[in-house]
């Protein structure tokens, strides 16, 4: 082989290499990435069914209600557009309180129930995840861009 084929052949193999470790880099990463959702995204269908997300919004307020067991809690979370339910099974987060901004990560289930299998709360008064603040955001322009004669879907 000539010099020329050689050093071809060398950056060929390089490349197969480099994207070979690319590939298991991504296939590894697959399961791992939690993506962020809001109320009316998953309403819209458009987070995973099958697969862990997380989504947030603000606990509504009078929604929450603890089994007996004690560590059960079923509670609304809302992006003032649309609301959904959650259930988790754990203790949750001193900071948890109604009314205030949460995000949740677990699966949402065919009986289109969020199963979390953890509860983040904000830590500090001025603080909101900064996909919620958008989404509440987002949420905020397009109620006020619904006229009032037209019912919003929950």
């Amino acid at each position: 082989m000539k010099p020329r084929q050689k050093r071809l052949v060398y950056i060929l193999a390089a490349i197969a290499i480099f994207g070979a470790a690319v590939g298991l880099v991504l296939y590894a990463l697959k399961n791992n990435v939690s993506l962020f959702f809001t109320p009316t995204q998953v309403y819209n269908k458009e987070a995973p069914q099958a697969r862990s997300f997380r989504v947030g919004g603000l606990v509504v307020e009078g929604s929450l209600k603890r089994e007996r067991d004690g560590l059960t809690v079923h509670f609304d979370i809302t992006d003032t557009q649309n609301t959904m339910p959650v259930t988790y099974k754990g203790i949750l987060p001193d900071l948890f309180k109604e009314g205030k901004g949460v995000v949740a990560q677990g699966k949402l289930q065919a009986d289109h129930v969020f199963y979390a299998e953890e509860v983040l709360a904000k830590h500090d008064e001025n603080y909101v995840a900064p996909e919620a603040a958008r989404a509440l955001e987002m949420a905020a322009k397009a109620a006020s861009a619904v006229p009032p004669s037209t019912p919003v879907a929950k």
